[in-house]
């Protein structure tokens, strides 16, 4: 008896030692303890209370929404690393390493989970190594501590988050009622064995009534991608941001003509003016990311680029740092004639940027920089941009979609201009500014708002939208037309993604839910 007792004590379980081992680092039998499943309700229920089991589950659902935003969010990462260019002084793709670590620390955190789920299943007691405790805290200081700075720096990433519903929502449903079908296994076991009616209904009830409401949602979900066939208008026409800065450093000649290889409608810079009264394209306030000042003029990198000539802005190379720095993480390697090509560019003016838009007739859109206090020109900007656009690059005045200030002035002077705004605003004002289009950030999208402004024949533009699902959504509401940095990528899209026919949501839903109920009520009456 005391050697079969041993046996038993002592036998080989590789399973339930390889999740322990791995949960709690008990890898040998008398170390763990088991509990009856029918009883494990009451186990859990005593383990959530502990601050290890409820630091797991809050590490887990707060580290899933982080890594969703940071997902979702990749069409702004560039953003994200030019802000931190500007507060430490040299460029590095923080937005690519913080995806990586939130995604290593969710996998983490995730199988922590299933293996507490597996030993849940199999009647043992969960004991939490100290360990994996350390690393829960770290998990989960790291995701609310990123939660709160992204809200308070970037609070409209919530906005792109909201967005990303109308496309991955009819998905995540499906997901989550797959989730729900795994789970099943493990609520039907302990609900089976329980030894009272009030612990059946206690393990039952939760899970029965977020079924209900997985099942129902669907009924409060939108998304202008579920659309009838034949109401898709069509595709929104594609401005290049800067030219092609994936393809080409920024708002230099070579950017824009990438542009226009990969069949841009538009291009989009940044305007400003030289001390002696050149514009040129630039869109950060110093030459120190987009051009070599540090090895030519290693005194002046902070200077306002305003405050240089033109001549000794000529000096500059705009294109080697594109090569060095690789500004976005998908930018793929570039051919030889290509990086050759780059490395060479310099400084664009304005009229060499409007005499190829107008060549290639390209629709042209800029924001232009007031210039600072004691420069010559800081009264006489406008004047001045009017006189390179009219008198020396002479491109034909419906090509100009004019977004800075002045207007009332450069409707008198100007009045073949498309009047561009760049908020949104009631009909009657609009009307009264002979506003044509409205060139608004994405995450103002609203299928509602643009169809409003359509029906009084006014355009919009939204920017700046790189990512296939985002330009998706732009579509399928009714965008005009979107500023991007990808349009050699989107010009490839022949449909949105995610697009499907009222019917064919239906289809979808109807049967995952039928599929999920069958599969749960054949769990629960094994």
């Amino acid at each position: 008896v005391v050697r079969r007792r041993l046996l038993q004590r002592y036998e080989h379980q590789p399973f339930i030692s390889c999740l322990a081992g791995l949960y709690s680092c008990r890898w040998k039998r008398y170390q763990r303890r088991r509990t009856e499943p029918g009883k494990c309700c009451c186990k859990l229920v005593n383990e959530l209370q502990n601050t290890p089991g409820i630091e797991l589950f809050g590490a887990f659902c707060l580290s899933l929404v982080f890594l969703y935003m940071c997902c979702e969010a990749k069409n702004d990462y560039n953003n994200f690393d030019w802000y931190n260019y500007g507060n430490l002084g040299f460029w590095f793709l923080w937005s690519l390493v913080l995806l990586i670590v939130s995604a290593v620390l969710f996998v983490y955190i995730a199988l922590l989970l299933v293996l507490a789920m597996c030993l849940i299943a199999e009647g043992q007691q969960l004991y939490l190594h100290w360990s994996h405790k350390i690393g829960t805290l770290v998990v989960l200081g790291f995701s609310v501590t990123s939660l709160f700075v992204i809200s308070l720096l970037w609070g409209e990433q919530w906005q792109t988050v909201r967005l990303s519903f109308q496309i991955t929502a009819p998905y995540l449903h499906i997901g989550a009622i797959t989730l729900m079908v795994f789970l099943a296994w493990p609520v039907a076991l302990h609900a089976v064995r329980a030894d009272r009616k009030v612990v059946q209904v206690i393990i039952v009830g939760p899970y029965l009534a977020i079924l209900l409401f997985l099942f129902l949602i669907p009924l409060g979900m939108y998304s202008p991608c579920i659309r009838e066939m034949g109401t898709l208008g069509p595709k929104p026409a594609l401005i290049g941001h800067r030219g092609a800065p994936m393809l080409a450093p920024e708002n230099t000649e070579m950017s824009f003509q990438k542009t226009i290889e990969h069949g841009g409608d538009g291009l989009e810079t940044d305007v400003t003016i030289s001390y002696d009264g050149v514009p040129f394209l630039m869109h950060d306030s110093t030459l120190k990311r987009t051009t070599n000042i540090k090895e030519v003029y290693p005194n002046d990198t902070d200077k306002n680029a305003a405050f240089f000539s033109w001549d000794t802005l000529q000096e500059l190379n705009a294109g080697t740092w594109f090569l060095k720095d690789k500004p976005f993480a998908c930018m793929g390697s570039l051919s030889r004639a290509d990086q050759e090509q780059a490395m060479n560019q310099s400084i664009y003016t304005l009229r060499s940027f409007l005499r190829l838009a107008d060549s290639h007739n390209k629709l042209v859109i800029f924001d232009l920089y007031r210039p600072p206090v004691k420069h010559p020109y800081r009264n006489l900007w406008i004047n001045r941009t009017l006189e390179v656009i009219l008198k020396e690059a002479k491109i034909r005045p419906h090509l100009v979609l004019w977004l800075a200030g002045g207007r009332s002035f450069v409707q008198s002077v100007a009045p073949g201009f498309q009047q561009t705004k760049g908020s949104k605003a009631p009909l009657e004002e609009l009307w009264m500014e002979n506003i044509v289009k409205l060139n608004l950030p994405y995450t103002q999208m609203c299928s509602e708002d643009i169809r409003k402004y359509a029906e009084a024949n006014i355009t919009t533009n939204l920017y700046v939208v790189s990512e296939p699902w985002l330009y998706s959504l732009a579509w399928c509401s009714g965008a005009h037309s979107v500023t991007t940095n990808a349009v050699h990528i989107l010009n490839n899209l022949s449909q949105p993604l995610f697009l499907m026919t009222p019917q064919q949501y239906n289809v979808m839903w109807i049967l995952t839910d039928l599929t999920s109920l069958l599969l749960i009520s054949l769990i629960f009456a094994l």
